[in-house]
């Protein structure tokens, strides 16, 4: 049965949040815009602002709703999420106020599922706890997500583990406690056995960050880049420093990016419905030509595009969360892929027309625009490029169908025509029918 209502006790705490992001959460992102901000722990003012708002969200029982009841969670579920994060997508601060922010939402889980006792309380309790930040270290330069072409490795040396090689675009590495990184141990093995991953302090020797890369909207002139270029130059951890076992690494790289890739859509929901907001009301305050802009053709069908995208995405991401919620694991690859692909189309689209809408004004930093749109090539290559799930969404569909068993497609007219007159034959060759029809 489909149902669409909210149970009334959780819209309250919607109702909430809504409130308490507009008001409380969306002035950090003024007062602290650089990309780093939320996750630099050492930034004292930040943080005297930042820790009463995570009381209040706690006080809410709204802290991590990512997390089950097992890892001190409420147990929401992803349609839940879904909806709170709609509302947390409308600020950058939001995730880090309500314990939901990435990459460390993803790597809680995974050392949860593959940590020791010890990491779990050194590193895991105080992630959840918002005390610390971490870095997910995957990616390497030359290969980009691709793990086929990953060459930065990892071997046994007596009761240690050596990682030795290159990690490019190792996000909020300058601020982590720790970095978990994926490295090659056996290049022999078939491509996603060749793998394993390692927790790493961040006070390990070895660690070099080479540079921290500025993205479209950071200055790196200012420093103001959170990517980290990093060399790892034969960092030593202990052996039971591995998460999952040897050969594991893809598998435990999957087990936490599906579910950062639904949230990014979740949480691009709400910042799609900022921007329309935006253009709605510009739209109604705005005169040109003699007229509003709300009367202007152009503007209305930029209206009506802009809010049918975002309500056929929306559903998508609510049923992608459902069936997370109430399918076996895995059943949701298709559609978590799907998010993907039209995450960064949506917030390109709407948020260009309601630059357009702005006008000059639209592209200049006295609007939060234009960064937002400069975030939509980054979702489009974050946790896989977008023409990789293009790719699985289309292999998947098509395990789903078969070839046409001759030499024409099984929607060939001919054939199925002369099979109805066949199935059908004796009322169509009914004299007496066809004379009634005739009459």
């Amino acid at each position: 049965m489909l149902d669409f209502t909210i149970e009334p006790d959780f819209q309250a705490k919607l109702d909430w949040a809504a409130t308490f992001v507009r008001t409380e959460v969306e002035p950090l992102d003024l007062l602290f815009p650089h990309g780093g901000d939320p996750y630099d722990t050492r930034n004292e003012k930040a943080r005297a602002i930042l820790r009463p708002l995570q009381d209040q969200v706690r006080e809410q029982g709204l802290w991590a709703c990512h997390l089950g009841p097992e890892l001190d969670g409420p147990g929401y579920g992803q349609v839940k999420l879904a909806l709170l994060n709609e509302i947390l997508g409308r600020s950058y601060w939001a995730p880090t106020v309500f314990g939901t922010a990435a990459p460390d939402t993803g790597n809680a889980e995974i050392l949860a599922m593959f940590g020791t006792a010890e990491q779990k309380a050194r590193y895991l309790r105080p992630l959840l706890d918002g005390e610390i930040v971490s870095t997910f270290s995957m990616t390497e330069p030359q290969a980009g997500a691709d793990p086929k072409e990953f060459v930065c490795r990892a071997w046994r040396d007596g009761d240690e583990w050596v990682i030795d090689g290159e990690k490019w675009f190792s996000s909020n590495a300058r601020y982590a406690a720790f970095l978990i990184v994926m490295a090659v141990t056996d290049p022999d093995a078939p491509p996603h056995k060749r793998m394993s991953m390692f927790i790493v302090p961040s006070e390990t020797p070895g660690i070099e960050i080479k540079r921290n890369v500025g993205t479209m909207d950071e200055r790196e002139n200012l420093d103001e880049g959170i990517h980290a270029y990093i060399r790892y130059h034969q960092v030593r951890v202990p052996l039971d420093a591995m998460l999952g076992g040897p050969g594991e690494g893809f598998k435990v790289a999957q087990a936490r990016l599906g579910g950062g890739r639904v949230h990014h859509a979740m949480r691009t929901v709400g910042k799609c419905t900022r921007a329309f907001d935006m253009m709605c009301e510009r739209a109604l305050s705005r005169r040109t030509q003699g007229t509003l802009l709300a009367d202007k053709q152009a503007v209305q069908q930029f209206i009506a595009d802009s809010w049918v995208e975002l309500q056929q995405f929306r559903l998508l991401v609510l049923h992608t969360a459902w069936i997370i919620d109430t399918q076996p694991h895995g059943a949701a690859r298709t559609q978590i892929a799907m998010c993907k692909v039209q995450t960064a189309k949506v917030l390109h689209d709407i948020i260009q027309r309601a630059v357009h809408v702005h006008g000059s004004l639209g592209t200049t930093g006295e609007l939060p625009l234009a960064k937002w749109w400069m975030a939509a090539p980054n979702l489009a290559l974050a946790d896989g490029p977008t023409e990789v799930h293009r790719t699985t969404i289309a292999k998947q569909l098509l395990k789903n169908y078969r070839p046409a068993e001759g030499l024409f497609p099984s929607e060939h007219i001919p054939p199925k025509l002369e099979a109805a007159r066949k199935r059908y034959a004796h009322i169509i060759d009914d004299d007496a029918l066809t004379g009634r029809v005739d009459a």
